[in-house]
């Protein structure tokens, strides 16, 4: 083969620098073509090969007692015990969804689906991340309701319950929303299918649907900034069919039964391009495969555009020889297209072929393993940015007193605190979304801190269990840019203790890194600290990484030109296990008379840096300041918290449970009101801290539980040995109450009925965006 030199606009356009262009034709002894130089492009950017981030990904343990496929396949794999396995895995979606919000977020919800499948799990359930300028800009509303209008159209008509996730509003979003989807699949079939192709001349199946020129270049257009320019790049953003790829789920898994399959692989980022060379590098051998052999949509279609198509709802398999008949016809019985389009190979290269002619040959390592890494050197010093934020102290604020703060009251504060569309209710999202599809859902969205979802083995069924697994997403992206070590470890931290409060064993770790450009000093000191603190976080947690994504270059150019970064937002997807459906807390209160204890220290009892206004949602709200240090994690208190809630759960003891995150102490008991509908009183200890600190401090191991007076006996003698440092704080009042929070026996700071908590609570998002389009 030979072809002229690229020029530097076509370098360009394909997203890759010339000294990469200058390696490619090293590596291939000659000039590539127009569809290889598009096929260097998909797989050398950061979307495919991680080339800023895999030499910091290395840090990330991945192995435990449970896994049984970490890194590396479409989807991690646990043991989850009575003959069970789980996959599960988080990607993003955030450029397609800037771009064209329904279609992004809805194909950024099918292609999650498809990695679990693929492994030959049935997905039970999903989850995402969300993050969205604020809502006052009239943007922001469109994305916000088209990514929320694309999750719930996808997840409702391919049948998967959406039972969790989190949603945050921050200026830092507002060109470039993220949009981070989970899904959690149980597998159905006994051996893990895997995507590495075997068999020297076994045939390659093309199966699904057919290939058009939607999501051209999808994988080169997720890793570069978005500008004014970027509505010219609709072409890169897929079109899905949630009821085409409903059957292609049941086509798949029938087909995965017979044993006629031996490797599949989901046609994701950079479609045909990437599912051939990653099959073909993990097996050690090649794939010829030819493209009029592939199913069209669309007439006239050169190599180029088949290689880079990221058209949904396609796999590729690799099926045993003479078995190829029979998985064509499954899929044809499910009106699905199926073909062989190509045949394993010994040379360990991807050749395709186009109207008899060799379109493309290229070594499968040079595409897939043997990619470009960049390890770049680490700022000395902080940043400045945040040295400055750093300098900042709690005295900086204007005094408080009893009467409150800056002329607001702390009862005025804290409505304020419950109607900011982080902290409020996201109802409005979680309605739409069909939750309990499949009948596994046992906690419903908003009412604990963690989903829960009830596990029913179809290989091996045993009517005796009761198991159940809890999973979370996590991540205060605030403290993460003040602080992205101490910030990356406080959302792995955040994550176990959720599962803790439902009285789940954090297993297994996802996650989903959104950045801006590593190629920038500050950006790049933000991803390696970032990975740096989730290394050390899921080490100390037992929690091994078992793979996931990385989204880079997440930045918004403004009018002049210049980038904006989004606030660097690592996401921590986790998931645990529960022996006893049965013994599952909620977050909200169950019963007039309930002790209320305080598990971890708390501020009044540290006055240190694990718990603190610094970075807090109060001082951005009330006081528009984002500043100080984050709350820092003390892993081995975390530990002895999780563990003794967990206990008291399983014990009986406890009757609900909830961690204090944004918004601090006075925020977790509001929402345990709201969720309860009862009210409380609560004694914080008469301190000489600051009185926001106390109501509005965030981190520590702090966890909110009830118990019931006949168990008070068994709890605090638990307690004497495993965590000295409970705090009994108040009790459970009826509905009629109000909750009162009081500093020491005589100065009461708030007192709010339980209704006005509830209406400033649940109906913030609603309000905004009526009053926002009015």
């Amino acid at each position: 083969m030979s072809s002229p030199a690229c020029s530097p606009e076509e370098i360009a356009s394909e997203g890759l620098k010339p000294d990469e262009y200058a390696e490619i034709v090293r590596r291939l002894g000659r000039h590539p073509n127009r569809a290889e130089l598009g096929m260097f492009g998909v797989m050398w950017s950061e979307h495919c090969c991680y080339k800023n981030s895999r030499s910091l990904l290395s840090q990330f343990p991945t192995e435990g007692d449970r896994i049984l496929v970490g890194p590396g396949e479409n989807a991690g794999v646990i043991d989850v015990g009575n003959g069970m396995q789980v996959a599960f895995k988080i990607e993003s979606h955030n450029h397609p969804s800037a771009i064209e919000p329904f279609q992004g977020a809805a194909t950024g919800v099918g292609g999650i689906l498809r990695d679990i499948f693929t492994m030959g799990a049935r997905p039970i359930a999903a989850l995402n991340s969300l993050r969205f300028g604020n809502l006052d800009s009239a943007r922001t509303r469109q994305i916000f309701t088209g990514v929320v209008s694309g999750i719930a159209h996808y997840g409702n008509c391919f049948g998967v319950p959406t039972v969790g996730g989190e949603v945050s509003f921050d200026e830092a979003y507002s060109g470039n929303p993220l949009v981070n989807a989970m899904a959690i699949g149980l597998m159905e079939i006994p051996e893990i299918m895997k995507s590495g192709a075997v068999g020297i001349g076994n045939p390659v199946l093309y199966v699904g649907s057919t290939t058009g020129r939607d999501g051209m270049g999808g994988a080169s257009f997720a890793s570069a900034e978005l500008s004014d320019e970027s509505e010219a790049n609709r072409p890169a953003v897929q079109v899905g069919d949630p009821f085409l790829e409903k059957s292609l789920v049941e086509a798949c898994l029938e087909a995965f039964k017979t044993g006629g399959v031996a490797a599949a692989q989901d046609m994701g980022a950079a479609g045909i391009t990437c599912s051939t060379a990653e099959m073909a590098a993990n097996g050690g051998v090649g794939i010829e495969l030819d493209l009029d052999l592939i199913p069209a949509r669309e007439p006239g279609m050169v190599p180029y555009e088949y290689l880079l198509s990221e058209s949904q709802e396609r796999m590729l398999f690799v099926a045993h020889a003479g078995r190829e008949q029979e998985l064509i016809e499954i899929f044809h019985r499910w009106g699905l297209q199926a073909v062989v389009a190509g045949s394993v190979i010994e040379e360990p290269i991807v050749r395709i072929l186009f109207e008899g002619s060799v379109a493309a040959e290229i070594p499968a390592k040079a595409l897939s393993d043997n990619t470009p890494i960049y390890k770049r050197e680490l700022m000395k010093e902080p940043p400045e940015y945040a040295q400055k934020a750093w300098a900042w102290q709690e005295s900086d604020l204007p005094e408080a007193t009893i009467a409150g703060i800056d002329g607001k009251s702390w009862k005025q504060i804290l409505l304020n605190l419950l109607s900011s569309p982080t902290i409020a209710s996201k109802q409005w999202v979680y309605r739409q979304y069909d939750h309990q599809v499949q009948n596994n859902t046992v906690t419903m969205p908003g009412g604990a801190d963690a989903a829960v979802i009830r596990l029913r083995s179809q290989i091996t069924p045993d009517p005796k269990a009761n198991a159940g697994l809890a999973a979370t997403v996590d991540c205060n992206a605030r403290y993460v840019y003040l602080n992205p070590y101490e910030g990356a470890l406080a959302a792995v931290a955040e994550a176990a203790r959720n599962l803790s409060c439902v009285g789940a064993e954090p297993v297994a770790v996802t996650d989903n890194l959104n950045f801006g450009s590593p190629e920038k000093p500050v950006g790049y000191w933000q991803l390696a600290e970032a990975c740096r603190g989730l290394a050390e976080g899921c080490r100390g947690f037992s929690t091994p990484v078992t793979g996931g994504n990385v989204s880079l270059y997440n930045e918004t150019l403004d009018s002049n030109g210049k980038p904006q970064p989004i606030y660097p937002t690592p996401v921590v997807g986790m998931v645990g296990l529960i022996d006893d459906l049965t013994k599952v807390c909620g977050q909200g209160w169950q019963a007039e008379g309930d002790l209320i204890y305080l598990l971890g220290l708390g501020a009044e009892r540290t006055g240190d840096s694990n718990v603190t206004l610094g970075g807090s949602e109060y001082l951005k709200v009330i006081h528009q300041t984002v500043a100080g240090q984050p709350p820092k994690v003390d892993i081995e208190l975390e530990l002895k918290v999780q563990a003794a809630c967990r206990y008291g759960i399983r014990q009986g003891w406890i009757h609900s449970a909830h961690d204090c995150a944004e918004g601090g102490l006075a925020i977790a008991l509001a929402e345990s009101c709201i969720s309860g509908q009862k009210g409380a009183t609560i004694t914080l200890p008469n301190s000489r801290l600051r009185r926001d600190t106390l109501l509005f401090s965030e981190g520590g191991a702090r966890i909110l539980v009830t118990v019931s007076p006949q168990y008070q006996a068994a709890w605090e003698s638990y307690c004497q040995t495993h965590l000295p440092d409970l705090q009994q704080i108040g009790s459970v009042r009826a509905a009629s109450a109000p909750l009162t929070i009081q500093k020491g026996d005589s100065e009461t700071l708030i007192s709010l009925a339980v209704a006005d908590l509830d209406d400033a609570w649940s109906h913030a998002i609603e309000r905004a965006l009526a009053k926002s389009s009015s």
